[in-house]
């Protein structure tokens, strides 16, 4: 089954053009990228709305536009997450051997972008790309608390749809679990996104305090300790160290 669009496919190839060669003009674009001029002016217009392109020095050529940075600089700060947060996803994995996990806020969605894999039989998946809803889970619910204010109503006037029996479906009882996990410092959640898993979440922050990523480790309910503060304690001790790293003062 074809999931592509062939639109974006050529969209993006448009705007690689600008980006490896800002300053070509609208012929030199559908050259480059094998499209007609009026099918490389309507790409280049639909870019040039969103804000990933604009009008360079001339009205007939262009440049990146604002938005081609914000999108650079997110994938900058969630590679070096990645990055840094390696060495620690593996000495928590081999310490626990559970699944660790990085994941940052995406939207109205949490993406993992690094992990680390239990050597277990019986374990959790997860693959890095993998999203989920901001308001099941640990890592979501801890996001989703540190989130902007118009975020957090966003996602508690929509739709919250329920993945398991325990999944936090109410408005009331989710803006209380948002409030405990900022009082608390962190996150768990049992069963909330796939039964019988157990899972915690604690903050990492960047160089201006805020929170950039949720660090989590999740498990099977069977191995898991009634008891998660050692876990936590551990995520907490790795969240700071790495924090320290993205130039979080401490």
């Amino acid at each position: 089954m074809e999931y592509t669009v062939a639109a974006v496919h050529e969209a993006l190839s448009v705007l690689m053009h600008v980006a490896h060669a800002p300053g070509l003009g609208v012929t030199e674009i559908a050259r480059r990228s094998g499209n007609t001029k009026a099918r490389a002016f309507r790409l280049l217009s639909t870019l040039e709305q969103a804000g990933f392109v604009q009008r360079g020095g001339s009205e007939t050529d262009y440049v990146l536009g604002p938005m081609a940075l914000v999108l650079g600089l997110a994938a900058q700060e969630q590679v070096s997450l990645a990055r840094l947060g390696r060495r620690h996803l593996e000495e928590l994995g081999r310490r626990f051997d559970e699944n660790v996990q990085i994941r940052v806020r995406d939207g109205l969605a949490s993406v993992t972008i690094a992990k680390w894999d239990s050597s277990q039989g019986v374990r959790v998946h997860s693959d890095v790309g993998a999203r989920r809803a901001l308001y099941a889970g640990a890592s979501g619910k801890l996001l989703l608390a540190f989130a902007p204010a118009a975020l957090q109503a966003q996602v508690l006037g929509g739709e919250l749809e329920r993945y398991t029996a325990a999944t936090p479906t109410q408005r009331a009882r989710l803006e209380r679990e948002l409030e405990r996990v900022r009082s608390q410092g962190h996150a768990v959640s049992r069963g909330e996104v796939l039964g019988g898993v157990v899972a915690a979440a604690v903050p990492v922050l960047d160089a201006h305090a805020q929170v950039v990523a949720a660090l989590g480790m999740s498990m099977p309910e069977s191995r898991a300790p009634q008891d998660l503060s050692g876990i936590i304690a551990a995520l907490t001790d790795s969240a700071q160290r790495l924090s320290r790293e993205l130039g979080w003062p401490g």
